[in-house]
């Protein structure tokens, strides 16, 4: 049957190949983003940062820190995870991990063993952490990127100045492998400098042109 296809439609069998070897090379340059979400969340911080890296098409994931039931935030969202942290724990790598503040998910995130856990794995191998609003002190409590330049929203700085170099006048942080940020507020442009980083700054600039939103890189 494919050799009858071959003599009938050559080049439509060419065509097809050379279009599952892209649909492959496109699949492993793929950037994946885990965000992990915790009951009491920020959600402008989380729904943002997912929105902004899905429309770079980077794959995004969304880990419920205790399972998949749907997970409550600060202001009475209510959204359901794609999957449990104890799940994607054993799949494959992510390019990138995202913290969604919020004081009652951070808090949740600071005192989970399997946060730090993914935590520490993943600043061992120099990937990416994001961190935004309060949840750059779940990274100080697991031990992340002591030492470096952080930011973070205002009531947090006490807890984090005697650890980091602690930066005040900046949306966005960015100190090797961790970003950071310091509230709802400044979400998109957080969200586009993970961007920036995963797929590089043409496509950030894209993704902030058709939100209309003055991003600078």
């Amino acid at each position: 049957m494919i050799s009858l296809l071959r003599k009938s439609f050559p080049n439509a069998i060419t065509q097809t190949n050379r279009v599952v070897r892209c649909k492959s090379k496109q699949d492993k340059c793929a950037r994946n983003a885990l965000i992990i979400l915790a009951p009491g969340a920020e959600e402008m911080e989380f729904t943002i940062s997912a929105d902004v890296l899905r429309r770079a098409k980077i794959n995004v994931t969304v880990a419920g820190l205790h399972g998949c039931e749907p997970v409550k935030c600060s202001r009475s969202v209510v959204i359901v995870p794609d999957t449990s942290l104890e799940h994607v724990v054993t799949r494959g790598d992510y390019d990138v991990l995202v913290l969604p503040g919020g004081l009652a998910g951070n808090k949740a995130l600071m005192n989970s063993s399997a946060v730090g856990e993914v935590l520490r794995c993943q600043d061992s191998k120099g990937g990416l952490i994001a961190a935004i609003c309060a949840s750059p002190t779940a990274l100080a409590k697991h031990g992340i990127g002591r030492g470096k330049s952080v930011t973070s929203h205002p009531d947090m700085r006490p807890q984090l100045m005697e650890l980091y170099c602690y930066i005040d006048d900046k949306t966005v942080v960015q100190d090797g492998n961790l970003i950071t940020s310091r509230g709802p507020g400044t979400t998109f442009d957080f969200a586009l400098k993970i961007t920036e980083q995963l797929v590089g700054v043409e496509v950030a600039k894209e993704v902030a042109k058709a939100m209309l939103w003055p991003y600078k890189p």
